[in-house]
């Protein structure tokens, strides 16, 4: 753990100690859920945040709403470029059951005025793609940088901590379909 931030001791404590301190905990700055079963979901940084049009917007929130839906069992969150708004909300999502291809715009329809009605209209994504799966380390954290580059169609940086190395092709290919490629 650290003891301090460089030349700037008061920030160190205000932002790790103060909030939790009274309780004997200090901010880590990862966030985490139980869900109905009492287990931990650990669902990464706090800190990751999208800023559409200037409202700083988390993607731990996103996705919770997501996952929130009945109809999506996973869900990553991203913030992709926009021209107009600097970045744009761009959801991967793991459907709970067989969704056919047909039904995708529907679901993405539902999805977005579902997170509308959870958080607000500016945390709508404006592109929500279904997936077979996500991009996750063999620690299972989503890989969110590599959903960024698919999307953007950048080359991928490095994949070595992969759990499943297919998962970016498959994410490629289907954007690909979505996109009419």
């Amino acid at each position: 753990m650290a003891r301090t931030v460089w030349g700037n001791p008061q920030r160190y404590l205000d932002s790790y100690w103060r909030r939790f301190a009274d309780r004997g905990y200090f901010l880590a700055g990862d966030g985490a859920k139980y869900d109905d079963d009492g287990d931990i979901w650990l669902l990464g940084r706090i800190d990751d945040v999208i800023n559409v049009s200037g409202h700083r917007l988390s993607t731990i929130e996103i996705e919770s709403a997501l996952v929130s839906h009945p109809a999506v069992g996973e869900a990553g969150v991203v913030g992709v470029s926009d021209a107009t708004t600097g970045q744009a909300i761009a959801a991967f999502v793991i459907p709970s059951r067989e969704v056919a291809e047909a039904e995708h715009e529907e679901l993405a329809a539902l999805l977005r005025a579902h997170v509308s009605h959870e958080i607000g209209p500016i945390a709508k994504p404006r592109e929500i793609v279904v997936v077979p799966d996500l991009p996750k380390t063999r620690s299972g954290k989503i890989m969110r940088r590599l959903l960024v580059d698919l999307f953007e169609g950048r080359t991928l940086g490095d994949t070595t901590s992969l759990q499943d190395e297919t998962v970016p092709r498959q994410i490629a290919e289907r954007l690909a379909s979505v996109r009419g490629s």
